[in-house]
């Protein structure tokens, strides 16, 4: 099943602007680092060695509103088990890839913002941290 055209993509999480439904993220940073390692020699300062890049890591802040057509706990509950299950996905952002190959989740917090008189969540933010999956 083909995904339609959005912002980005994460897994089958389409960010999108449109009539009917508004996903999208904000503060968006991308790290990259590379590794290094240092061997020591008597009586000199260690010579550095580069051993390689490292894993790039990710971080969005998503806003998910019942408002925007969507279903904000379900989101966050979406999340919750790709994270526990160490899901893998696809993460791109104006249709190129992001990472060599896949994310990962490392990281989900949930600020959950605004609940009605029943306890449904109606509007909630969530900053999210994946790193690549090599």
């Amino acid at each position: 099943m083909a995904l339609p055209d959005g912002i980005g993509v994460l897994g089958d999480i389409v960010f999108i602007v449109s009539s009917f439904k508004v996903r999208t993220f904000s503060e968006f940073s991308r790290t990259t680092a590379d590794r290094w390692g240092n061997n020591d020699i008597i009586q000199k300062k260690p010579r550095s060695q580069y051993l390689g890049p490292g894993l790039d890591t990710f971080d969005l802040t998503v806003r998910v509103d019942a408002r925007l057509g969507l279903n904000p706990r379900a989101e966050v509950d979406k999340l919750v088990t790709y994270s526990r299950e160490g899901k893998v996905m696809k993460f791109t952002i104006g249709g190129k890839g992001m990472g060599v190959d896949r994310v990962k989740i490392t990281s989900l917090v949930q600020n959950w913002e605004k609940l009605d008189n029943r306890g449904n969540l109606i509007s909630a933010t969530y900053n999210l941290t994946l790193e690549e999956y090599v």
